[in-house]
């Protein structure tokens, strides 16, 4: 009897985008029966995957890793205790299914046994006696398991499967995570406010599966709650897989304004006229912000407050720490501290949003085109970032304009994307006018993606681009519907 996965497992198992499965079980390419995929099927339209490719599909996850600007992320094996009750559960589904195959050997042993007494003298059924002796014996013969289906039976001993309602979004929840790690992590949009079990943002109710509580909480669920199954999912993480009810952020409106004082975990240098701004969270205190949005940042000085608003360049995923893109050419009171070495590590910072409607559609799962200037490249990385975590979008592609001596300073990124992801491509271009550079950007972009009208396109930089760029995009069949801008 051939094992069954989800499309989300079977997705991860073989190393393509969920979107390209539920293409193919759309298109009738591929059979789904409520959901699950058969393994023989899938390993029959994927003949070339086995262990020797696990390689490909660790470099392709590493990328993914470094792309959601993590300063370390281990990937570790469950608990002892998580990985006991997993094997233990696998083990019994294996007992069951060695009985059922036992059972089916000795009813085809029979029905040989039937068919060669039934065979008469004119020898009629012989043939058919003969194909279930070949039959039997080639299977006699495999060995116990293809290597895919191996893969398989060790990815649910390594990671559970935790299903969303009523979203119906799925991802895999590896290691010693919590569930909220791994939906962020996978690009879902949950509600939470502290991540450490303090504030009661995050709980959801259990439908099914059993959990198993990783963190303390300090924060109580009311005796009502507890009956009706709720439970943090900051602080537990999945032993078997699971299904869970709880609302998800369809847009910005459904992000509620913070005001959070964090510190300056690091200033680097992207460019010589370029830093990368890394500001981190109290533990205690989360920024809840979608990929693309922007916040205003705070800095005490001798004379006054300087504030000024800056895009983030980091994915929600990592919602701790904090990257902005900051280039010297970005008039305003926290560029200036920030290149006069006024703006130092471990310096407070009150960061105030999030703000804007740079954002993904939620369940858009249309082409992505994206055209940047300069530092315009910050929240464009956020959104793709975002849409590499969550599968969503069917292509992708970036168009970066460089007007300054700085250059395409995360260039190397954007080829990593590009060499790992399949419906990616990234186009360079250098233009000092950025008017002009604006034009040639969309140019390029036309010429790969004729039917504007069913892409989303995002626009970011200085306004004199976007404005010339949102213009031709229009001009060229794109929906102002589906067009977002960013003026940096």
């Amino acid at each position: 009897m051939s094992r069954k996965l989800s499309v989300a497992r079977a997705a991860y198992l073989i190393g393509v985008p969920r979107g390209v499965l539920q293409r193919m079980v759309h298109a009738g390419e591929l059979h789904a029966d409520d959901g699950l995929i058969d393994l023989e099927e899938l390993q029959r339209l994927f003949p070339s995957v086995s262990p020797e490719e696990a390689g490909a599909l660790e470099r392709v996850q590493a990328i993914r890793e470094e792309a959601f600007g993590k300063r370390v992320r281990e990937r570790l094996l469950p608990s002892q205790e998580v990985l006991a009750q997993r094997l233990f559960a696998q083990s019994r589904e294996l007992t069951e299914m060695r009985g059922m195959t036992q059972s089916y050997h000795r009813l085809v042993v029979e029905v040989r046994r039937r068919v060669e007494a039934l065979g008469g003298e004119d020898g009629s059924l012989r043939p058919l006696a003969e194909f279930i002796d070949r039959e039997l014996a080639q299977l006699l013969g495999e060995e116990s398991s293809v290597p895919l289906e191996t893969m398989a039976a060790m990815l649910e001993v390594i990671s559970a499967q935790v299903t969303v309602r009523p979203s119906g979004h799925q991802f895999l929840l590896e290691g010693n995570e919590s569930i909220l790690q791994a939906g962020l992590k996978s690009g879902l949009r949950f509600s939470y406010g502290c991540s450490s079990g303090n504030c009661g943002l995050c709980k959801a109710r259990l439908i099914s599966g059993e959990l198993r509580q990783i963190q303390q909480a300090e924060y109580r669920l009311s005796e009502l709650e507890r009956q009706q199954g709720y439970t943090l999912l900051c602080a537990h993480t999945a032993v078997s897989d699971v299904v869970i009810e709880t609302l998800e952020a369809s847009g910005p409106q459904d992000i509620p304004q913070q005001d959070i004082v964090c510190s300056v975990r690091a200033i680097g240098e992207l460019a010589p006229g370029t830093r990368l701004l890394h500001l981190q969270t109290p533990r205690s205190n989360r920024l809840r912000f979608l990929a693309g949005q922007s916040v205003t940042l705070g800095v005490a000085t001798p004379h006054g407050d300087a504030q000024q608003a800056f895009a983030l360049a980091s994915c929600p995923c990592d919602e701790r720490n904090l990257h902005i893109h900051v280039g010297r050419r970005q008039d305003g009171p926290v560029t200036a501290l920030l290149f006069d070495g006024q703006l130092k590590a471990n310096s407070a910072v009150n960061v105030r949003g999030p703000t804007g409607d740079f954002v993904v559609d939620a369940d858009s799962a249309r082409p992505a085109l994206f055209v940047a200037c300069d530092t315009g490249f910050g929240p464009v990385k956020s959104l793709i970032e975002h849409l590499i975590a969550s599968e969503q979008a069917e292509v992708f592609a970036l168009y970066w304009l460089a007007t300054g001596a700085d250059g395409h300073y995360l260039a190397n990124q954007c080829r990593a994307w590009e060499a790992a992801f399949d419906n990616f491509s990234f186009t360079a271009l250098s233009d000092e006018d950025a008017g002009a550079g604006a034009g040639r950007a969309v140019d390029a972009l036309r010429s790969a993606h004729a039917d504007l009208a069913r892409c989303d396109c995002f626009v970011a930089g200085p306004a004199q681009f976007v404005e010339t760029a949102r213009g031709a995009l229009i001009a060229a069949g794109a929906t102002a519907a589906q067009l977002r801008t960013l003026v940096l």
